[in-house]
């Protein structure tokens, strides 16, 4: 088997023992080398821009420009770096998906998590710079964040069943699971690929090939039949979605 090069690793964190501490974790890990370290937003910048590096591991609350904002100047580069955010909290996971983060590490972090988010780097690098030069970024949202008991979790688009609004947050259903995000129907409705799913009700929005048919209630309102056996109306605003989805 060829020998694999090593990632070429940049970590930006402006605290010292968290950044010690993972430069120690990098040292033991297969396949990342470190190219040097940033304390600061307009530090990584620099010095991603004089290093290319092949990886950020990079903390989100950082004093000046911030780690989504990092992130988000460095998108601009071709090629543009992979970035694993490594943050003590959770509540950045929304803002680290739509900025494309390849993953998500909670303090303190594990070695083998570590590990794992390096090789998934690996991956991401590998499958982008196979792509043709001249294919687009997908407009639609292909993937969430969402906090479980173990941190949190990396939810594809296309997996999610059914969207039900729950006060400030929406819950994605994915089999008998579910999870909770920071997000908006709106936006949700306006990110997810149409040819996928649908906006039922102002609460809900389901994947099409979820659904396994249509009724009606005895006042005339159209419910659809789901492939769990659960039923979703469907609101009088969105009627004309279940015309169109049965080609009517």
């Amino acid at each position: 088997m060829a020998e694999v090069d090593p990632l070429r690793v940049l970590i930006a964190d402006d605290e010292p023992l968290a950044a010690e501490r993972l430069q120690l974790l990098l040292a033991r890990a297969e396949g990342a080398q470190l190219v040097g370290t940033a304390s600061d937003g307009d530090s990584a910048i620099n010095l991603t821009e004089a290093l290319h590096p092949d990886l950020l591991l990079l903390d989100i609350a950082m004093p000046g420009l911030d780690g989504i904002g990092v992130a988000r100047a460095l998108a601009a580069q071709t090629p543009s770096p992979a970035v694993v955010f490594v943050t003590a909290f959770d509540q950045f996971a929304v803002a680290a998906f739509e900025v494309e983060a390849v993953d998500y590490l909670m303090k303190p972090v594990d070695p083998n998590r570590l590990q794992r988010a390096i090789d998934r780097a690996r991956s991401y690098l590998q499958q982008r710079s196979a792509q043709p030069q001249a294919a687009k970024a997908s407009q639609w949202l292909e993937e969430f964040w969402a906090s479980d008991l173990s941190g949190l979790v990396r939810i594809a688009a296309r997996d999610v069943d059914r969207v039900s609004a729950e006060r400030d947050y929406m819950r994605l259903h994915v089999g008998r699971r579910s999870w909770l995000i920071h997000h908006s129907m709106a936006a949700l409705e306006e990110g997810l690929d149409p040819e996928l799913f649908v906006r039922l009700h102002r609460s809900a929005i389901v994947r099409k090939d979820f659904i396994t048919g249509f009724s009606r209630n005895p006042s005339g309102r159209w419910i659809a039949r789901l492939a769990d056996g659960t039923e979703q109306p469907v609101g009088r605003l969105y009627s004309d979605r279940v015309r169109a989805i049965a080609g009517r």
